[in-house]
This record gives C-alpha cells, sequence and structure tokens, in this order.
C-alpha cells in the first residue's frame, strides 16, 4: 500500500513553535537540519536528539539547542555523554532500545537521519505517533516499503522525502490528479567515477569514493554515490512514495545537480525542482512544510552555470542500477536482501578488505544465493536482513578472487 494524496497533500496548518525530534543528528543531514533550526531558534523546540557513537557532537549540540532528551546508541558512549551534559538539566539515555523511546516521544516534526537498515526501528516508532516525519534514510523503505506506508496510513502520519530528488518529486507531483502523471525521472550526479573505465575504477580508494564532487555527505552515502546503488536504492524508494511501478521511473545523469529531478505529464509536460546543490534546501522544505522558510542555500544563477547536460547511466560500470531493478522486480524480500549486502560491502569497502568493484559483486553475489520469500511482517524483515548480512560477509571472507585494498581505510 503506498501512501495516499490525503496524507501527502499539505494542510493549511500553520508552523508554530514546532517541537522536533532529531534521529541520526550528528550526521550530515543532522547537522544540517540543526543550522537551518539555530537559524529561527524561536520557531523550534528541540524534544531530542541521537546519535550513534560522537557523543562529544551529541553533547555540543544538545547543549546548544537545550535539547530536552540526548540519547547515544552505543551504550558505551553513554557515562562520556552523561558527563558532558552533567549540570545542564538534559535527559540522557543510551542503547537502540533508548534510540526508539526517544523517536516515540512527543513531537510534531521528527528527522529520520539515521543511516541504513538500522533507522527502520525508530523511524516505525515516529510513524506510530501520527506525527510528520522527514525521511532522510531511503533504507527504509527499501527494506520495508509496504509495510511502512501502511503503518502511515493507518497512524495518519505524514512522510515527507527530504532525499534532493524525492523532495524535488514531492514538490511537482501532482496528488489531486496522479491520472495526469507518466512518468517520474531521477536525476543522479554520476558520481566521481562517471568518466573512469573499469580498469582505473578497480583501483579506487576509500578516500577517493568519498570524495563526492557535489554534495556532502556521510561516507557510506558517498560510496553509494559512487557505485550509484544510492540511484538504485532511490528508484525502490520512489515506488513506495509515488505509487509508481520501476517501469514508469527512469534515471538520467545529470552531473551538475541542479535539476533534482522531474515529473512527466501525459500532455507533454515534464516539471522540475532545480536549486544549489545543498541539502539544507530539502530540509528547510520539510521542517517548514506546509510552509517554507529562508535557508543560507546558495541562490541559483543559471546565466553563471551557462549549460546543464544529461547522458544516460552506464551499465556496465555501474550495476548497481540493473541488481536495484532486478530486485525490485523479483519483490519480496529481494530489496531487503539487496540492501543489506550492500551495507556490508560497502562498510568492507571502507575498512580496505575488497575494492570498489567487489561491492556490486558481493550484492549479486548474495542475491543469487539467498532464496526468495514474502515479507509479511518485520520479523520478517529483520529475518532476512540478517540472512544476507551473514552470507555477504561469508562471501567476503570466502572470496579468493577479490581485489583487497591496501590502500588507507576510511571510517564508516
Amino acid at each position: 500500500m503506498a501512501l495516499s494524496p490525503n496524507i501527502n497533500k499539505p494542510s493549511a496548518a500553520a508552523l508554530t513553535a514546532r517541537r522536533v525530534t532529531i534521529l541520526g543528528s550528528t550526521g550530515s543531514v543532522g547537522c544540517n537540519t540543526l543550522d537551518l533550526i539555530e537559524r529561527q531558534p524561536e520557531a523550534f523546540e528541540v524534544m531530542a536528539l541521537t546519535a550513534n557513537t560522537d557523543w562529544e557532537t551529541l553533547a555540543a549540540q544538545a547543549r546548544r539547542v537545550r535539547a530536552k532528551l540526548a540519547v547515544v546508541a552505543d551504550p558505551a558512549s553513554y557515562l562520556p555523554l552523561k558527563a558532558a551534559l552533567a549540570g545542564s538539566g538534559i535527559e540522557t539515555a543510551a542503547g537502540p532500545e533508548a534510540v526508539v523511546e526517544a523517536a516515540a516521544r512527543p513531537a510534531d516534526w521528527v528527522m529520520a537521519a539515521i543511516v541504513g537498515a538500522a533507522g527502520l526501528a525508530p523511524t516505525l516508532a515516529a510513524i506510530r505517533r501520527g506525527v510528520v516525519v522527514a525521511l532522510a534514510n531511503k533504507e527504509v523503505l527499501v527494506c520495508a516499503g509496504a509495510l511502512v506506508t501502511a503503518e502511515v496510513a493507518r497512524h495518519g502520519a505524514t512522510l515527507l522525502p527530504v532525499d534532493s530528488e524525492h523532495n524535488a518529486i514531492y514538490q511537482v507531483f501532482d496528488f489531486d490528479r496522479v491520472e495526469g502523471i507518466d512518468r517520474i525521472i531521477l536525476t543522479a550526479s554520476g558520481g566521481p567515477f562517471r568518466e573512469r573505465d573499469l580498469a582505473s575504477m578497480a583501483a579506487v580508494t576509500p578516500a577517493q569514493a568519498v570524495a563526492h564532487p557535489n554534495w556532502s555527505m556521510g561516507a557510506k552515502i558517498s560510496v553509494d554515490s559512487a557505485t550509484m546503488m544510492n540511484k538504485g536504492l532511490e528508484l525502490i524508494e520512489a515506488c513506495h512514495l509515488f505509487d509508481m511501478p520501476g517501469e514508469r521511473i527512469d534515471i538520467v545523469v545529470h552531473p551538475q545537480s541542479v535539476i533534482h529531478s522531474l515529473v512527466s505529464y501525459i500532455d507533454g509536460s515534464v516539471l522540475a525542482q532545480l536549486g544549489s546543490p545543498d541539502m539544507r534546501t530539502p530540509i528547510a522544505y520539510s521542517l517548514a512544510w506546509p510552509r517554507r522558510m529562508a535557508s543560507p542555500s546558495a541562490r541559483l544563477d543559471l546565466a553563471a552555470l551557462a549549460k546543464l547536460t544529461f547522458e544516460e547511466p552506464d551499465p556496465v560500470r555501474f550495476p548497481a542500477l540493473r541488481l536495484a531493478r532486478e530486485a525490485l522486480a523479483a519483490g519480496g524480500a529481494a530489496s531487503t536482501v539487496l540492501n543489506a549486502a550492500n551495507e556490508v560491502a560497502v562498510e568492507a569497502f571502507l575498512k580496505g578488505r575488497i575494492g570498489f568493484l567487489d561491492i556490486a559483486r558481493v550484492v549479486e553475489d548474495t542475491l543469487a544465493a539467498m532464496p526468495g520469500g514474502a515479507i509479511a511482517t518485520l520479523d520478517d524483515v529483520h529475518n532476512f536482513d540478517k540472512q544476507a548480512r551473514d552470507a555477504a560477509t561469508s562471501l567476503i571472507l570466502g572470496a579468493r578472487t577479490m581485489t583487497r585494498v591496501v590502500a588507507g581505510s576510511v571510517s564508516a
């Protein structure tokens, strides 16, 4: 069940002292969200902030915005977090369960920016409160799309996409007249290796892979951009967000990252959302929704840009797109397996255990090794996710043909 039009349709409610929670506040999206909040502190009340292990940044953020609660997922980081916030009056907690509890606390708006499948349980906890959830974690819908959108409908929540591509689509998608929509067109920067040949891509180091030409992102997302797996995941996410079959979603490489995505209509019209490559633009749209708020993002100067270019993605150099479409077509647990195997492979690459081109190989071999199955419950998601991670790990440990990277690794 995809999101219904009434969930996506903006209401007339005004923005007043919005109570916000940020899941994953120390990551790129979380930091950008706080940057916007700190520019208009009178408009927001921060209820909770969560992080994985970075207690030091979390503590500093919590003090600056006077958060009610700060939670670190890593129990080993609890004592230093508690000490750093001593005397502040800010409540502290630790552990994955505490992150879920933070997501379930009273708030009007929740940023779901925890990277990977780890973000599923906290995001669902927020959705079940029936609030506005700004979704910056594409893996949530990739792993459990039908289940998540059913919960959105059941609890009357509002799911706002934060990824620049889906946010762009959301802004130009006519939810009241979906019969007039022909196709969705996702744009991709092509990453740092768009023009490299396969031979040189085999020698890519983690440091090179995380150096995105246009966007400032975390290590895992940057690698996904370099392999174009991020676009494959976004394809699956778009199917669930906009109730659109995969065959009606195109992907085009747009190196300038100015047109963030487009919607094509049956009369020949193509509507696009443009902007400078700055995540604060889609975050601001989501944070102030259904209104708009000021953002410090650089204003687009089309004359200075001079030209915008487009090209088809190369299926040979970027097999991740094919794997994502195949997983989408297979249905059931295939997308869950795809995501889990990719997370394991990217982590192995960042730690120098496998080569860049081995990431897609690990994902493809894991999909081939895993039996198909249906996703009916969240337990099914967790079970397939674990099995896929185990299978991918075994493939990495047992492989003899993969290119081992000895250059400096990058922490995920």
